[in-house]
């Protein structure tokens, strides 16, 4: 049996844990925070990560927890739709749709499949051993067959293997995020762009509204009070957007500067250790992938590191060494010698061109919705909104290529679905 360390307790580094345990793995999670506190915030879940999930059996429950979107479209800060679909176009294009849910209540189910006791908290990692396979912690050295680097956008990990890599950067962007009480109607899911702003608003149950914003900023600005931040700059707009920041604890408003890579790493593993979610491809929130991605990337890993497998019903993948060698790691081992790369390349080739294109696409679309020109704002606006008369479900064929993804099958499935984990 395997030895596997995950860096990091966020979704990335649980779904991690979870989808190589249910291959034949021992894990351990490793968690620098003394306690996974809930964090006031929802999290989507669409079509592609769902089915993911499904791999390791826990796309039904996610399911069973969440709030399917009914109507979700773009307005204009007056309200008047730009573009917009639903859900049950949504479940004919993709078999799935989008669900959200409470962050919190996703992390506390991976938890759970997890196990408590592969969850190691208040660990601090100091560095790893790429080539040995040693992660070096506060309390002591672990060795490990696989290292998974699930350790955020700033990830110590992904600096220490990739020096010269030039890290995050910078989207100009800031973002708020808050809970509050359900109103009294029920608040569609949409994304309001104006001249340099967004605000998005999801219904997550009978009892609580999520809600995000974003505007221009200089990077570590510091506002004494966020909630009069945003209704300076949200008070004006359609309903219910300014009762939903008078609704607002001002000291559970969450605030985070947005960072992504203009630069892809060039590859998504280096020696024993696999890079996941953030620490990998760090991406502005405009397409709702980052924590989808990290989930396809967890049970990608899982799959490429224990067997041969098939990517969305094409050629069989092949395992293959650092060096671009052909290695292969016995599905029937996975304590199998990873240090010269084993699935690791494989997994690299799988993720790497896919999540660098998300990265770019969901920047894209954040720098369309930073124009503050008004003429630029009116032809996009414009552009928009003809688009969508034109090509109906423009919304969800845009995204064709991230929601119609499936996850890799195994040499031997005989194109039946996904194997499960």
């Amino acid at each position: 049996m395997g030895r596997a360390v995950v860096i990091g307790g966020g979704i990335g580094g649980l779904t991690s844990g979870i989808a190589l345990r249910r291959k034949g793995w021992d894990v351990t999670v490793l968690e620098r925070a003394a306690a996974l506190e809930p964090v006031g915030a929802g999290v989507a879940v669409a079509a592609n990560a769902l089915k993911a999930l499904d791999v390791i059996g826990l796309g039904d429950r996610v399911r069973e927890l969440s709030r399917i979107q009914g109507q979700v479209g773009v307005r204009q800060q007056n309200g008047r739709w730009l573009t917009h679909t639903t859900e049950d176009k949504a479940q004919k294009l993709y078999g799935d749709s989008i669900v959200i849910l409470l962050r919190a209540t996703l992390v506390e189910l991976l938890i759970e499949s997890l196990g408590h006791e592969r969850l190691r908290l208040n660990t601090t990692v100091t560095g790893v051993d790429a080539g040995q396979g040693i992660v070096r912690t506060g309390a002591g050295d672990m060795e490990a067959d696989l290292i998974v680097a699930a350790d955020g956008i700033h990830s110590a990990t992904r600096t220490a293997l990739f020096p010269e890599h030039p890290g995050p950067v910078y989207s100009g962007v800031t973002a708020w995020r808050g809970l509050v009480p359900a109103l009294d109607r029920e608040v569609p899911s949409t994304e309001t762009w104006g001249r340099g702003l967004v605000f998005g608003a999801h219904q997550l149950n009978d009892e609580l509204i999520y809600y995000y914003a974003t505007d221009l900023s200089p990077a570590g600005a510091v506002h004494a009070d966020e909630r009069a931040e945003l209704l300076r700059r949200f008070g004006g707009w359609h309903d219910p957007i300014p009762a939903l920041i008078r609704a607002s604890d001002n000291a559970r408003i969450l605030r985070n500067d947005l960072y992504y890579f203009d630069t892809p790493l060039p590859a998504m593993h280096r020696g024993r250790v696999a890079l996941v979610g953030d620490a990998a491809h760090p991406m502005t929130p405009n397409l709702g992938q980052g924590a989808c991605q990290a989930i396809e990337d967890a049970v990608v890993l899982a799959l490429t590191v224990c067997g041969d497998f098939w990517i969305n019903g094409g050629s069989p993948g092949r395992h293959l060494d650092a060096n671009g060698a052909g290695g292969h790691l016995d599905a029937n081992d996975p304590g199998g010698h990873l240090g010269a790369g084993g699935g690791l390349a494989a997994y690299t080739a799988a993720r790497l061109e896919r999540t660098a294109g998300i990265v770019r696409q969901a920047m894209t679309i954040c720098k369309v919705t930073k124009l503050r020109n008004p003429v630029a704002v009116g032809l996009r606006n414009a552009g928009v909104a003809l688009a969508s008369r034109i090509t109906p479900d423009l919304m969800l064929r845009s995204m064709n290529e991230i929601l119609g993804w499936r996850p890799p099958r195994q040499a031997g499935s005989d194109q039946g679905p996904a194997a499960r984990v």
